[in-house]
């Protein structure tokens, strides 16, 4: 069984750090609770990272080695290389992520 190292880019990190003061206005123990089990679906990416699918609106440009975790309403999306996963985004899936992908590549 191959391990895999699992790291957070920054960007990914305020992602999640954004989300969670968003959810803390309303409930610090939501918060946490989320925080927790969004942390805890990376971890399981040590093993068989490849298990997820891969994104489908990069697929549908041709684009494959984007994959994603889909947890409740957040989807976790990563890129492996070299043993190495990379965790690249959380987003809300409410949210287009065309539009997210498209700010962020000009901004």
């Amino acid at each position: 069984m191959k391990n895999y190292e699992v790291q957070w880019t920054e960007i990914a990190q305020n992602d999640l750090l954004n989300i969670i003061e968003y959810i803390k206005t309303d409930s610090v123990n939501t918060a946490k609770k989320i925080f927790f089990e969004i942390k805890e679906e990376c971890n399981k990416l040590h093993y068989f990272p490849e298990r997820n699918r891969v994104v489908p609106e990069l697929s549908e440009i041709g684009i494959s080695k984007y994959r994603e975790v889909i947890h409740k309403r957040w989807r976790i999306i990563y890129k492996i290389e070299n043993q190495i996963v990379y965790i690249l985004l959380v987003v809300d899936s409410r949210q287009n992520l065309e539009d997210i992908l498209f700010q962020r590549l000009i901004g």
